[in-house]
């Protein structure tokens, strides 16, 4: 497998005296030790955080040693190229991605090819867009929202699709907008919705079935201090109430007390449910005013966590779309 990467070999009797070699090996035993590592917190909740926080410290550590030693690959086959001496009959996956990056730099980029080489597990945690998907309040659901306004099958050069949608639907975003007038009228929008709170490291936690969010559930879920983006799975998950047409208004969503609690209680600035709101839909508006009064906390709403692990350090990238709307659909993935 490195032969074909990085045209290297690290297996092997005439590997023992390499380095380089002793080095791979140990990037290779610490991933095995860590990836297969039992959670003892799943068992022990009490030190579930702690055991985060221990083992998203080694995962940094680790991401950091696998990191150099392929930007050192990189480098190595750069110098060989611009002397010269890179070009072989059988190239590797670096020298492919580096000859791709001298005629598309800003997409190849180092941090692009490195990725590529560093295996990542990426998890889709978006709805697919259907017709037959839940509407907020709707006994029938989405509806179209595709049409055909250039269709080759009559005799038109290519397909041009018209997107009818309603931005509250699907795996989404809101804005300050939705639940405040003044914010409303200054046009705090989506596209004012801050990148960075959207991306970067994040969790998952499983709520107590049959609750909605509330401040006793926020206390029994003990999230610390300094963990800034959490996904709640709830039973909204068990009962795959996405995949349902007719809206489902039994879903388990923020109480105010709750959301209240979270403000006043944690530093979590991006807040992911697993249904059509943040809110339940008991009091609907309240869970919104308190989360969203500083404008600083973002409700991500309708995710998709099938089968996704709980209490795992995960890195989120979520990107709405630039709309001047009170919220916008977003494509939203987890990094393992």
């Amino acid at each position: 497998m490195t032969r074909m990467i990085a045209g290297k070999k690290f297996f092997g009797e005439d590997t023992l005296k390499s380095e380089e070699a002793k080095r791979f090996k140990e990037i290779i035993a610490e991933s095995s030790v860590l990836v297969g590592a039992s959670n003892v917190g799943e068992f022990m909740p009490i030190i579930r955080w702690l055991l985060f926080n221990k083992m998203e410290k080694k995962l940094k550590i680790l991401h950091k040693k696998r990191d150099g030693l392929v930007q050192k690959w990189i480098e190595e086959f750069r110098d060989k190229i611009s002397d010269g001496t890179g070009e072989s009959e059988e190239k590797s996956m670096i020298e492919i991605l580096l000859s791709l990056q001298h005629k598309e730099p800003e997409y190849y980029t180092d941090e692009t090819i490195k990725s590529l080489m560093l295996d990542l597990n990426i998890i889709d945690i978006t709805h697919e867009y259907v017709p037959t998907m839940p509407s907020y309040g709707s006994k029938k659901g989405l509806g179209e929202i595709l049409t055909l306004v250039c269709d080759q099958r009559k005799g038109f050069k290519t397909t041009n699709s018209l997107l009818t949608i309603q931005v509250h639907s699907g795996t989404h975003t809101d804005a300050p907008s939705h639940a405040f007038i003044e914010y409303f009228n200054q046009q705090t929008d989506a596209t004012t919705l801050d990148l960075q709170t959207l991306n970067g490291p994040a969790i998952v936690v499983d709520v107590p079935r049959d609750q909605n969010i509330t401040a006793d559930v926020m206390k029994l879920l003990n999230i610390p201090r300094g963990v800034k983006r959490v996904l709640f799975r709830t039973l909204n998950t068990d009962k795959k109430l996405m995949s349902f047409t007719e809206f489902d208004s039994s879903y388990v969503g923020f109480t105010q007390d709750g959301a209240q609690y979270l403000v006043d209680n944690t530093d979590i600035k991006l807040v992911g449910i697993d249904y059509l709101s943040i809110a339940s839909a008991f009091d609907v508006l309240s869970p919104h005013l308190v989360l969203m009064k500083n404008k600083d906390i973002i409700p991500l709403e309708g995710l998709k966590l099938d089968g996704v692990e709980v209490n795992v350090p995960y890195t989120i990238h979520c990107l709405p779309l630039k709309l001047h709307a009170d919220a916008s659909p977003v494509r939203c993935i987890l990094i393992k």
